[in-house]
């Protein structure tokens, strides 16, 4: 069985790495391999606090009129890539393989844990994400990020937000658009919600460093999240 995991960089580096969550991240993920031995993982990784510091002094620095989504992009995935390869590093030999950088050109899985990041612009990482879990048959995503749950409306600014236990993927586009740009703040990535919904696969949205609460999903018991498809 492959679980693929969109992992945030919103918790992974929120502005510097977080060590922390990485070490109890790592136990976690070694003791569901020791009790079933046919599960496999595949982690996406995502640019967090980097990838949006640098794309804000690209913003200040370039000239207005040359200034383009798609650099911004390359310079968000390159964000992406040093948190994959820090990830790769502390899963040890249970990854064997180089982080993936194309999600369309991969061998077969080697060892039990494989490491993606960001593939080029026009998207973010939750669309390798998705374009991972079809390509290795995986029916769901789990996006873990540093919200809980998917909201009616952004709760910090409409109090009256309310979460969302579970939601079609219409609906949810409704909520988040089918536009991408860079560093763009929604639970999933828009590009990433319309492949998803047009090849059936749900994704499940909750709290990254809720470590209890992501091994309840992992194990099939109830958690508090918001499941979308």
């Amino acid at each position: 069985m492959v679980t693929v995991i969109s992992l945030g960089g919103s918790i992974v580096a929120p502005d510097k790495v977080d060590v922390n969550f990485l070490k109890d991240f790592t136990v976690l993920i070694r003791n569901l391999l020791k009790i079933d031995e046919k599960r496999r993982f595949i982690f996406v990784v995502g640019g967090g606090g980097p990838a949006r510091a640098w794309q804000q002094a690209y913003r200040e620095l370039s000239d207005e009129s040359e200034r383009t989504d798609g650099e911004a992009d390359w310079i968000g995935i390159m964000a992406t890539r040093l948190n994959a390869q820090l990830v790769k590093a502390v899963m040890g030999e249970n990854c064997r393989q180089d982080v993936v950088v194309n999600p369309t050109q991969l061998e077969p899985l080697v060892g039990r844990i494989l490491v993606a990041a960001g593939w080029k612009p026009g998207f973010s990482s939750d669309y390798d994400a998705v374009l991972l879990a079809e390509r290795f048959h995986a029916d769901l995503v789990i996006n873990l990020s540093n919200i809980a749950q998917v909201y009616t409306d952004d709760p910090k600014k409409n109090p009256g937000a309310k979460p969302i236990d579970s939601i079609s993927w219409n609906d949810f586009r409704a909520l988040v658009g089918d536009e991408w740009t860079p560093g763009k703040n929604v639970p999933f990535d828009p590009v990433a919600s319309r492949h998803a919904a047009k090849i059936g696969i749900k994704v499940i949205c909750a709290a990254g460093r809720d470590l209890d609460n992501l091994q309840k999903i992992l194990l099939g018991e109830n958690f508090i999240g918001t499941t979308i498809g």
